[in-house]
Formats: C-alpha cells, structure tokens, sequence
C-alpha cells in the first residue's frame, strides 16, 4: 500500500482524516460532456480494451471535481466477456448473452481467468496511477458473483430474476459450481488491479437485493465471503467495500462476508446501519443520486443531512447511495464536492 491517498485510506480504517474522503460511482460517465466527447457512440467494452482512453475517462471526473478517489473505468462483466463466454453491452439496455448460462455445461464456457485476458485492464491502472497525485486513492472494482450470475442466467437485466431463482432452487450444484467459477474470476480480477497499482476495490453485488435473506445465506453468502477472504489474503493492504442496491434487509449478512467498509444505498441511514452492525463501522454513502438532479439548493441540503447522520464519526467515505445519473449537473455536484470538503470533520 501507498503512503499516499491519505484521507481516503484513513477513513476506510476508520481513523480521521484531515476532510472527509468523496467520490461517485459512475463518474466518469455520461453527465460529463468530456466523457460523451471521448467515448462517442462504440461499445462501452471497445473503450475499456483500449487502455489510453480508459485511463483518460478515468482521469476526467478526478480533474473536475477535486475527489479523493478515482474509480477505474471498466464494467463488471469485463472477465466473463474476456475469456470469451459471450457478453457484451448493449446501449441502452445492459449486459446481454445470446447464448445464457441454464446447464450445468454451459459453466464450462466460463474458463479461468488469466492475466493475459485482462492486460489492457492492467496497463489502464497503470496509466493512471501514473498521472494521479499521490494523495489520491485508486478504486478496483468488480462484480460479485451473484450479480455477474444473473447476468449470464438472465441474458439481460431482469426485474424478475426468474431463471436466475430457478437455477438456485431446481439445481443447487451447477449454482454453487458457476458461483465458485465466478468467484475465483472476481478474486484474480481484483488482485491484478490492486498489483497493477489500485489502493484498494469496490464490489459490487448490485442486485442481491431481489433475493430474500434465506435465499441471500444460502446460495450467495458463502462464495461473497470466500472472495473477501481470498482478497485478504492475497492483497492484505487493500480494502475492501461492499455495495448493493435495495439491500437493508441483509445489511447483516453483507458485514458477515468481510468487507471493511459497508457501502449503503440512500434507504438506509448511517445511524441506523451503525446502531445494527456496530458503532465501529466504517460506512460509505449515501445521497440519493436524483436529488443532486433536483438543484442545487436541494443537493447540497440532502448532502449536509448525509454528514449530518454521520455525526462526525471518523470513518465515512462520502458518496451518492447509487451511481451519478445521466442528466446530473456537474456544477451541483462539484457543489455538494465542495460542501463536503470543506465541513468540519471534527
């Protein structure tokens, strides 16, 4: 781990940092007209295996708004794509399979993961760790196993996840073996970057929330857990957030697979999600991203309240409860940036 990326780094361990760490999933995205200039209209994928300009709209957001954490620009279904399971991101829709995951051979498509496969991820880390100043932290991320799964069972984003459900229930081992796959692809993903130079990693299990409690403990829990271990043991520096959309009822369950900092989504409040796990809980979040499109005004009052939940604890990471919305402002947001940076952390 570096020496630098301070405040960021302070907070995830839950010391306290000189300002309170901000930065925004997604954005490096659409609402950022440097972005939509760049990128133009190819394939997401196309932009990421392309290392200069992953590494540049990785860069625009940090430019603009001063936060104390890039993200790498990449897509959680980088690896299924890259060892050739046949995915890609369709505009407007998401991730699509012709061909999805519903046999227990289809698991077979998904080979390992090599170095090899994601070299253009790798020199994307270090073009930009290379361009960023040193107190400046670098996020990794990657897809948890479920969401990845529903993908690949799915075919398509689902409001359902009725085959998806169906796989879990009617055929236990193929589920727990795709897991397992899917698992062990997630951990070398995030090794590679945290080597390549990202001081710590995001994982996003966007979708648990469709899946009741019993479901989540059964089917998900144990393999998310085996990826944070696998993570500690590998990158033992490196923290690590865990983050899902809509998952207050396992909030519990998601402190129980062992990340260090607990995304939350803007449903559940800091109070209450430290009052249920522990005081001593490192929290990141949670403005409700459609109030920064609501102005100003509205923003930076939502974005007090956040640090006002907070009450001054020292291990908060400030973020949106999801990612930045296309018809964001950048000047609200570089608004509420700026109200963070400057509130009074004691």
């Amino acid at each position: 781990m570096r020496s630098g990326a301070t405040n960021f780094l302070a907070a995830t361990a839950g010391k306290r940092p000189d300002r309170t760490p901000v930065w925004y999933m997604r954005q490096a995205g659409r609402h950022l007209p440097e972005y939509r200039r760049l990128r133009g209209d190819g394939s997401i994928l196309e932009a990421i295996a392309r290392p200069e300009v992953a590494a540049e709209i990785t860069l625009q957001p940090v430019r603009r708004y001063g936060v104390d954490a890039a993200v790498l620009f990449s897509d959680i279904v980088v690896p299924a794509h890259a060892v050739g399971f046949g995915i890609d991101v369709r505009p407007g829709v998401g991730p699509v399979v012709e061909e999805p995951l519903r046999r227990a051979s289809d698991v077979d498509r998904l080979r390992p993961l090599t170095a090899d496969d994601v070299a253009h991820v790798s020199d994307t880390v270090k073009l930009v760790r290379a361009e960023l100043d040193d107190d400046v932290a670098l996020l990794g991320f990657a897809g948890a196993p479920f969401t990845v799964a529903s993908y690949l069972v799915e075919g398509r984003p689902s409001r359902t996840y009725e085959h998806t459900k169906a796989l879990m229930h009617t055929d236990e081992r193929t589920w727990h073996t795709l897991m397992e796959r899917l698992t062990q692809s997630a951990a070398t993903f995030l090794a590679l970057q945290i080597e390549a130079g990202a001081d710590a990693f995001q994982l996003f299990d966007s979708w648990a929330g469709a899946l009741a409690q019993p479901e989540y403990e059964r089917f998900v829990a144990p393999h998310t857990r085996s990826l944070f271990a696998a993570m500690e043991r590998r990158c033992p520096d490196s923290p690590g957030i865990h983050f899902g959309v809509g998952c207050d009822h396992l909030l519990e369950a998601f402190k129980a697979t062992g990340p260090r900092v607990m995304g939350l989504d803007w449903r559940t409040s800091i109070t209450d999600a430290r009052t249920r796990l522990g005081d001593d809980t490192v929290v990141q979040g949670n403005l409700d991203p459609a109030l920064v499109l609501a102005g100003a005004d509205v923003a930076l009052g939502a974005a007090q309240a956040v640090l006002d939940d907070n009450a001054g604890h020292p291990g908060h990471i400030f973020n949106l409860g999801h990612g930045v919305l296309p018809g964001t402002d950048p000047g609200v947001l570089a608004a509420v940036t700026d109200l963070v940076h400057e509130a009074d952390v004691r």
